[in-house]
């Protein structure tokens, strides 16, 4: 037999160290899966706990961490003191006067239009925006890669408000002449589906509820010479017809706002919260025991925020969130100017004159920054994250 020590060709060096190989390649591997199980496993711990474990993950998947992720997150655009903004996804709507444009994340421009608008507004929904001017004829509908539907009112019939569902429907209500306003309602694909005039009640707000179904319309009338505002329920099922569904009044106060929240219409009022269900049946009120209603936001999973000051003016006051049953979840006296706040997911972020601090709707700081001098607003994403918003740029808050 031929000698095979040292013959390049058939020598069999390495061959008895390539199970020890193997072993310590499979022990590497069992270590990293350990690891990884470990973390993975106080990230479920957390979740489990109050839902903020998978947050955390969500938003390191999505920005990574340190400051050259919350740098890449800068949104720039127009000084203007008619801005308005919302928050699609990565995406920032921006709206003023004179334009409405979508930012990506970086701040490059997805999409813009020039507008003449004496008072923009801007809603969200369904992961859309609504952008409209309050007694103008112009109404755009956009989503993350820019413009879905455009509307024009007549001159004489004007926008006077608009809100989109969880779905992407949208409800449109217009001033007309010789009646008390007029509702249509639109779904996803921007066909109309219902319409009305209303000649007892001025009409003043609607939305189409997350089920599609129904048309809550908000109506103001008058009873032994006080406003009084009531909700007017139509069913979306059966083409043409226009007869209402059912109604319930919203005593001791009028109705600034409509959302829903768990499968309940809640009504926001400058006395009180009231909660029903889509078929007229008011099943609970929170009332605001003298307070005055400074700010809301209905964008909470299953709470709703309020900012309730003391006084008519000045920064003395409570936040307060709102379950679902009607029920104070709890309540935060402050004593400091509060700018702005905003509820997304579990979150709530609160902008003070000097700090913007995220809380959770049991009202616990879960993350705070400090220095925010420059920042005049926020708005809260449902991963945790937030924009502060400045007046030229608007910046990302990761905790």
């Amino acid at each position: 037999m031929a000698d095979t020590t040292n013959d390049i060709w058939n020598d069999n060096d390495g061959e008895e160290d390539e199970a020890p190989r193997k072993g310590g390649r499979l022990r590497r591997f069992g270590i990293f899966f350990l690891v990884l199980a470990a973390v993975l496993g106080v990230v479920l711990v957390a979740a489990y706990r109050d839902g903020t474990g998978f947050d955390a993950l969500r938003r390191l998947f999505s920005y990574g961490s340190g400051e050259e992720s919350t740098a890449e997150a800068q949104y720039d655009y127009d000084a203007s003191d008619s801005n308005r903004f919302a928050v699609l996804g990565d995406s920032l709507v921006v709206l003023s006067d004179t334009k409405l444009q979508v930012l990506a994340r970086g701040g490059e421009e997805i999409w813009s239009t020039s507008v003449r608008m004496s008072a923009p507004a801007l809603e969200t929904g369904g992961g859309r925006a609504v952008a409209y001017d309050v007694g103008g004829t112009e109404l755009y509908v956009v989503d993350e890669g820019g413009e879905i539907l455009t509307l024009t009112a007549p001159e004489d019939a004007p926008y006077f408000s608009a809100r989109l569902n969880e779905d992407g429907w949208l409800a449109v209500t217009t001033e007309l002449p010789g009646y008390k306003g007029g509702v249509t309602a639109y779904n996803s694909q921007g066909t109309e589906v219902f319409s009305l005039t209303a000649s007892d009640r001025f009409v003043i707000d609607a939305r189409v509820t997350d089920d599609d179904n129904t048309l809550a319309v908000v109506t103001l009338g008058q009873e032994n010479s006080v406003f009084v505002s009531n909700m007017v329920l139509y069913s979306l099922e059966t083409a043409g017809n226009v007869d209402p569904a059912a109604d319930y009044d919203v005593t001791d106060g009028l109705v600034a706002a409509v959302g829903e929240q768990d499968g309940q219409l809640v009504t926001v009022s400058d006395t009180c919260l009231t909660y029903a269900s889509p078929a007229g049946e008011v099943r609970a009120t929170y009332s605001y025991a003298g307070s005055y209603l400074r700010e809301y936001d209905l964008h909470g999973d299953g709470f709703t925020a309020l900012l309730l000051n003391r006084y008519k003016s000045g920064g003395v006051g409570r936040l307060v969130t709102v379950d679902t049953d009607g029920q104070e979840i709890a309540a935060l006296d402050v004593n400091e100017e509060i700018l702005s706040i905003s509820a997304a997911g579990r979150y709530l972020a609160v902008l003070y004159t000097d700090s913007l601090v995220v809380y959770n709707e049991d009202l616990q700081a879960y993350a705070t920054y400090e220095g925010t001098d420059y920042a005049s607003g926020v708005l809260m994403r449902p991963d945790g994250s937030a924009l502060m918003l400045s007046m030229e740029s608007a910046s990302l808050f990761l905790p």
